[in-house]
């Protein structure tokens, strides 16, 4: 059912990610269809009528009826936790969407790309990794991904294997512990990790940065400082300016 902009949905399967987070599957008749990096508004409505919403990214992209959300927990947030700790396959919830127009990325170019994440900011590139993979395109595809420990990656498995066997030169950053057989350094992604992890300003790669408000500001300054043009970084955030 559609009342204004908002679809009703209904969660299919849930699964564990990691320790305080969780991918979704939501069956939304309807549905459109998004591109890779769009996101939806998610309703919830408390019995006496209180409604919080909520923007989360897209892990999928296409047409199918049923979308991917992979949602970490915010302690104190109105949302998050409920769908993390307590929503069940069967539940229902309102979805507005697909939205945002900007922050996508498409097949059909030739252009390097360079995907860099931090921490759930993975969610839409993994739209685009994926969109990318599976349309075999020959374009070339960078992802860096920077989390606090192994432990706290999102999609590790998928990263480790069919992603990065399809093409895409996947590149992991530990800012507070590594694996065991991790040879690289521990800490936070700065101007030298940014230098040998991502395509060169002269490859003029498109790039798209998501995660953390204060991450996404300094990847995005330290790109400029490193000669790229402004103008092809695009970013997302979330959390306090």
């Amino acid at each position: 059912m559609i009342v204004g902009d908002w679809r009703s949905a209904r969660v299919v399967e849930v699964a564990p990610a990691t320790s305080t987070a969780r991918v979704l599957h939501v069956e939304v008749p309807g549905w459109p269809g998004s591109d890779p990096g769009q996101h939806v508004d998610i309703r919830l409505t408390a019995e006496d009528g209180y409604q919080a919403v909520r923007s989360y990214s897209l892990g999928s992209y296409g047409s199918a009826p049923t979308i991917e959300l992979a949602v970490d927990e915010i302690p104190d947030g109105e949302v998050s936790p409920y769908l993390v700790r307590d929503v069940l396959p069967g539940d229902e919830l309102e979805v507005k969407g697909p939205l945002g127009g900007y922050f996508v990325w498409r097949p059909g170019g030739a252009q390097p790309v360079q995907l860099i994440a931090g921490g759930s900011g993975i969610v839409p590139l993994m739209a685009m990794a994926r969109a990318r993979t599976d349309a075999t395109a020959d374009v070339p595809f960078r992802l860096l991904y920077s989390v606090r420990t192994p432990q706290d990656a999102i999609y590790r498995e998928e990263l480790g294997n069919g992603i990065a066997a399809g093409g895409v030169d996947v590149t992991w950053a530990y800012t507070r512990s590594a694996p065991p057989e991790w040879q690289g350094r521990v800490g936070r992604v700065d101007k030298a990790a940014l230098a040998t992890s991502v395509w060169p300003a002269d490859r003029m790669p498109v790039v798209y940065v998501c995660g953390p408000t204060g991450f996404v500001e300094h990847v995005a300054d330290t790109l400029v400082e490193l000669g790229h043009d402004a103008r092809r970084v695009k970013t997302e955030r979330f959390g306090g300016a």
